[in-house]
């Protein structure tokens, strides 16, 4: 069963993105479309996913959301299908089933882009749907960039020596098409960001305790792995880990989830520690998050080396878990989702200095003092700095970051003391223009002795 009938008026069907719906209760499929009137999409439906696999011979589809729970074919046996004859299809489960092994089978088999729990919210589905048509289009058009610079290279071997006017057009071609290209995977990097923190909201979402708290510890790891100048790459991997850092908790049962750790029974402290390692296994599909799942995977680990699971110690843990597990308890201290009851922060201050040497790593802790402290890591620098706000327009090479430069979105753009040339200032400045937004960067300046 299929139903055009979800299209924007007066628009060109051929030209919109095409959606199709498929779950085995009429109602459902009723809800979904009437939910997408109006988007600017064109919206089909089928009543189980052999009449899906019909319609997707005979119809282009851009993205499918299927129901999990289907007679005859479920929703991973179906996606699976989708994946292997349609790969360029967008998948979305949608599924009210609580067994966090038939999520990861559905995800492993069909390579999900996103489930969704039923009952959804509907601005959550609308907006998930929008970023994987926005990222698959992104996609498309990276792949014609990629052809593109790549017959236009093979034209440029072909080009005879003597034609120099003719090299110097075709080279200029090939700049701007390579420019193109690293302008659209600049973009699908930020909408892969964004997805990750909609990814993390999804926790945040049980209860009201958890509001904010992945983005407060994402924030709170990456300057102090700033602080410890670790390198770019590793910091923005510790800030995606400190966004998915609860994530295994999914599949927990309301009691668990607001149970402070403190006060957890033995049982229940068994299934808490778990949570790590269904991180672990809800990532494992998704390559570029293999370094922050490894850091999520052991947070419960101790400096002293009496953590779980496998009782690592000192700098066997990872610099990154180390930090983010500071980060985490520090502020599940202040929302009581680890001490009996809520701490205020030089409280939580206190009791991670505490445990400097036994949970938490003595350099990692001297780091987050200084966060809150601004006192320079380098107590033997006898130069004096101070900082200023400069907007973008005004920056100038051999300038120097006092702080980290930050997309509005969070995303790290630039590390604090990094040197300013030309060509960055003009990326900074083509950035601020296409986004729409105004940044301001704070300059290090000498103060006056």
């Amino acid at each position: 069963m299929t139903d055009n009938s979800t299209t924007t008026p007066g628009a060109s069907a051929a030209l919109l993105p095409t959606i199709l719906c498929v779950d085995d209760e009429p109602n459902i499929l009723s809800a979904l479309k009437r939910l997408f009137r109006g988007k600017g999409w064109q919206v089909l439906s089928a009543e189980g996913g052999q009449a899906a696999l019909a319609l997707l011979q005979t119809q282009s589809v851009d993205l499918v959301i299927s129901d999990m729970r289907m007679p005859e074919m479920d929703g991973a046996q179906f996606l699976a299908q989708v994946r292997v004859r349609w790969p360029d299809t967008v998948r979305l489960l949608l599924t009210g089933h609580s067994d966090i092994d038939a999520i990861i089978d559905a995800i492993n088999r069909g390579e999900i882009y996103r489930y969704i729990t039923k009952p959804w919210d509907d601005n959550d589905i609308v907006l998930i749907v929008r970023q994987a048509l926005e990222r698959q289009a992104l996609e498309h058009e990276k792949k014609r960039l990629e052809a593109l610079t790549t017959r236009q290279n093979e034209e440029l071997k072909a080009l005879n020596t003597s034609l120099e006017a003719k090299v110097e057009a075709r080279t200029t071609e090939l700049r701007i098409a390579n420019e193109s290209l690293q302008d659209a995977n600049e973009r699908l990097k930020s909408s892969f960001v964004t997805s990750i923190k909609v990814f993390s909201t999804l926790m945040e979402m049980r209860g009201g305790n958890l509001a904010g708290h992945s983005r407060r510890v994402a924030d709170l790891a990456r300057r102090m792995a700033t602080k410890l100048k670790l390198d770019s790459k590793l910091v923005q991997d510790i800030f995606v880990a400190g966004l998915l850092h609860e994530i295994g908790k999914v599949g927990f049962a309301d009691e668990l989830l607001n149970t402070p750790v403190a006060m957890m029974k033995p049982e229940q402290l068994d299934a808490y520690r778990k949570h790590t390692v269904q991180a672990e296994q809800l990532l494992l599909p998704l390559a570029e998050l293999r370094a922050a799942s490894d850091i999520i995977t052991a947070q419960f680990e101790r400096f002293d080396g009496s953590g779980f699971p496998a009782r690592l110690g000192g700098p066997n843990i990872p610099i990154g878990t180390r930090i983010l597990s500071l980060a985490s308890d520090y502020d599940n201290m202040q929302i009581g989702t680890l001490t009996h009851s809520r701490l205020k922060p030089e409280e939580a201050k206190t009791l991670i200095v505490r445990g400097s040497g036994q949970r938490y790593d003595p350099e990692v802790v001297s780091a987050f003092l200084e966060v809150f402290s601004g006192v320079p890591r380098q107590a033997a620098d006898k130069e004096s700095f101070s900082e200023m706000r400069v907007k973008a327009c005004n920056l100038k090479a051999g300038m120097m970051l006092a702080r980290d430069l930050l997309a509005p979105s969070g995303l790290l753009m630039l590390s604090a003391e990094h040197v300013l040339d030309q060509r960055m200032i003009g990326k900074i400045i083509t950035f601020e223009k296409s986004g729409g937004m105004e940044l301001t960067a704070y300059i290090r300046v000498a103060s006056a002795s």
